[in-house]
């Protein structure tokens, strides 16, 4: 394979790379708390075999995938009045214990789990300020969560609904759609805001990100026609060549 069709390669490959994330984003437009993912492109220079550009020399340019980056920017609100159903105002994330560990979400989709604790459609337990998992009995129907995360019923307190900040949010991992795990530090945050019978949306722009797929797939039409093209060329050219040295 030639200079232009490995030029050419590398954009397909950073290319698919784009359509997977931006065909995640779409499959999770109805997802409580996902957050858009984005894929960042650089430009890899080549280094000249002898250590330098010659004048007038060109460089070459490969296309290199260099990271997938979160927008943390929050979804729309809405109410459903389930009681135990919340959402956030700040860059807070609830956290759920699950088998893997303790894991972040925006997602607060809440309801109690068979044993007595809050826990998320999945069954993970909903924990409090002190990393515990909350405890509701049988006779606490009457819930209240307020603006702190602290929650109640008719028979008194239950405990404080913890709401974290991450160090760093740009170094979450995603786990799945709307589980995350923090590799930095957390603090608990101090004003979540917290909103009881709301559930937050995916921040995906569903406009954007359907034309933002038909664009890159475009672009991926385009660039696997030059290298089959440019392949063509080369066959061609040692169709024509061999008889003549033969």
């Amino acid at each position: 394979m030639n200079i232009a069709s490995l030029v050419a390669a590398s954009r397909l490959v950073a290319q698919e790379r784009s359509i997977e994330v931006t065909a995640m984003n779409l499959a999770n437009i109805n997802t409580p708390g996902f957050q858009t993912s984005r894929v960042q492109f650089s430009t890899w220079l080549s280094p000249q075999q002898s250590g330098a550009a010659l004048p007038g020399e060109p460089k070459i340019a490969y296309t290199q995938d260099r990271a997938t980056w979160r927008d943390t920017q929050p979804g729309a609100l809405s109410q459903t009045g389930n009681p135990f159903d919340l959402a956030v105002r700040d860059g807070g994330y609830f956290t759920v214990a699950t088998d893997r560990g303790p894991r972040l979400t925006r997602d607060g989709r809440f309801s109690p789990l068979p044993n007595g604790t809050i826990g998320d459609h999945a069954g993970n337990a909903l924990l409090d300020a002190n990393g515990k998992p909350i405890q509701v009995g049988q006779n606490d129907t009457q819930i209240t969560i307020t603006g702190d995360g602290s929650i109640s019923s008719e028979n008194g307190p239950l405990g404080k609904i913890g709401v974290v900040i991450p160090a760093d949010p740009a170094k979450l991992q995603a786990e799945g759609s709307t589980l995350m795990r923090a590799d930095t530090p957390t603090t608990q945050s101090t004003k979540p805001g917290m909103m009881q019978g709301v559930v937050e949306g995916s921040n995906v722009p569903a406009i954007l990100e359907v034309t933002r797929m038909m664009d890159e797939m475009q672009q991926y039409q385009f660039t696997t026609q030059l290298i089959q093209a440019e392949d063509d060329r080369i066959q061609s050219t040692i169709d024509k060549t061999l008889p003549a040295n033969g």
